[in-house]
């Protein structure tokens, strides 16, 4: 029978003592191995500070965020009367924001023109009051209206640079709209009657009297 002392001894139980310190040296090895890729792989303790670009154009954008080793992506496009098409007018992550190296940066650019909205069926269908709320919501600028001769505060027609609009074109947005509306002044309709001072209706044509003949 093997004593407690001879099964830890070295002299007797060599193979099984070199089996061991083997084995912990592969899994010390093993640990540190995998700690060094996962050091390597996440870049652990790399951060670059992302440049803030908004207002410069593409090209300049990327140059910045290039020299910080980072990527950039044009994801969507907006328009800003007054900003230089091309320019950056948002990005993600914000400038000042800590991240990898190779990150992405996300950017919304300035549209070259404003874009066009549809016009809204409310010829001969809105009173004023209805027609401008809903130009207005559509970003439209209304000015003060013509006024016409018609039904008090109907709109009727859609001036724009001139020129009547119909419902369903499409024009830029923030566009400058003249409504043309009643004065509540409607004009008579021609009639083949005729109404003498007495108030009675007559025909048209003169009445002969057959007297004189």
């Amino acid at each position: 029978m093997v004593t407690f002392k001879e099964f830890f001894s070295f002299k007797n139980n060599r193979f099984f003592w070199l089996n061991l310190i083997a084995m912990v040296v592969v899994i010390v090895a093993a640990a540190w191995g995998t700690l060094q890729w996962l050091d390597s792989y996440t870049r652990h303790g790399e951060a670059v500070v992302v440049p803030d670009v908004k207002g410069m154009n593409l090209r300049a954008a990327e140059n910045e965020l290039g020299k910080q080793s980072l990527k950039s992506i044009v994801i969507d496009s907006s328009y800003v009367k007054g900003i230089a098409p091309g320019a950056i007018l948002e990005q993600n992550p914000s400038g000042g924001s800590k991240v990898k190296s190779g990150r992405t940066v996300y950017l919304t650019v300035n549209a070259d023109s404003a874009p066009k909205v549809a016009i809204p069926d409310i010829m001969d269908n809105s009173s004023l009051r209805q027609a401008e709320a809903k130009l207005r919501a559509l970003g439209f600028k209304v000015t003060e209206p013509e006024y016409i001769s018609g039904e008090k505060d109907w709109v009727y027609s859609i001036k724009y640079r001139g020129r009547d609009l119909k419902a369903g074109e499409k024009i830029p947005y923030e566009a400058v709209l003249t409504l043309m509306v009643g004065n509540g002044n409607e004009t008579m309709p021609e009639d083949s009657t005729l109404v003498d001072e007495s108030g009675t209706v007559s025909d048209d044509k003169p009445m002969i009297d057959e007297s004189w003949f």
